[in-house]
């Protein structure tokens, strides 16, 4: 077996769209920072690809070539695929949820964010890896896409609010893209309703239209606060879409989907 990395993907990665916003640009985040794997049906001519991270899944190519026991990989995952994988992927998993989702792009200045005193909101620096592995139980995050805590850290695509070395809050490109940036944060829960979380989505929208790029938002259409949030940092609607989780895997046989990185 010749292992292939993440920055070496399959010929049959074109089938994902290049400069796509939202999680569409998790692909291209793959194949730039090297985080994340690719899988293919067969090892030659692929008929069928998958790429993860983070436990986010994108799915391409033709569905007829895959049965439900090749998509075992892509278990415990947020799918995105056209209809036509609906039905090998339904078959794949004993539970498959529907989950409405509302695509923002940047399209205004965020608001201007007071912050408390005794707190300092900045980017990320290498060294704040410990702090933010620390923080992370409390926020909920594990940072994956960008291989954790001090791989975000190290990047240059966060933001953090700090008091005394202690990470309150923090925003980061979740993928990010060669046009956009797809924007996560979390916000520790004792220190919320302070707009630490719109102070540090300010200074890293900064950043990534420094980089010549366009920051988006994505969240389900049922949290009102993740919605509101965006909007007061300057996010719009572009559209809503579906993705699918996946649970339990519900058939045996191993799978010919296999790891290209």
């Amino acid at each position: 077996m010749i292992p292939h990395p993440a920055h070496q993907p399959p010929a049959s990665a074109r089938a994902f769209p290049v400069g796509a916003p939202g999680s569409a640009t998790l692909p291209e985040h793959v194949l730039a920072t090297g985080h994340g794997t690719w899988w293919t049906d067969r090892a030659v001519r692929p008929r069928a690809i998958a790429v993860t991270n983070g436990r986010h899944a994108l799915l391409a190519g033709d569905p007829t070539a895959l049965a439900p026991a090749d998509l075992a990989p892509l278990a415990g995952h947020c799918v995105e695929a056209s209809a036509r994988f609906l039905p090998v992927l339904a078959a794949a998993f004993d539970l498959m949820h529907p989950w409405d989702r509302m695509l923002y792009v940047q399209r205004a200045d965020a608001a201007v964010a007071p912050v408390p005193r005794g707190t300092t909101v900045r980017r990320l620096h290498a060294e704040d890896g410990p702090a933010l592995a620390s923080a992370g139980l409390t926020l909920g995050v594990d940072f994956t896409t960008w291989g954790g805590p001090e791989g975000l850290a190290r990047s240059g695509h966060g933001w953090a609010a700090f008091r005394k070395n202690r990470v309150l809050a923090v925003a980061w490109s979740r993928f990010a893209g060669s046009r956009y940036e797809d924007v996560a944060c979390a916000t520790d829960p004792g220190e919320r309703r302070q707009h630490l979380a719109l102070a540090c989505i300010a200074g890293l929208t900064t950043d990534i239209a420094a980089r010549g790029r366009t920051a988006t938002w994505s969240c389900s259409r049922e949290n009102r606060a993740s919605r509101l949030l965006a909007w007061t940092a300057g996010f719009r609607l572009l559209h809503e879409y579906v993705h699918h989780t996946t649970g339990p895997v519900s058939v045996s046989g191993t799978s010919n989907l296999r790891a290209a990185a």
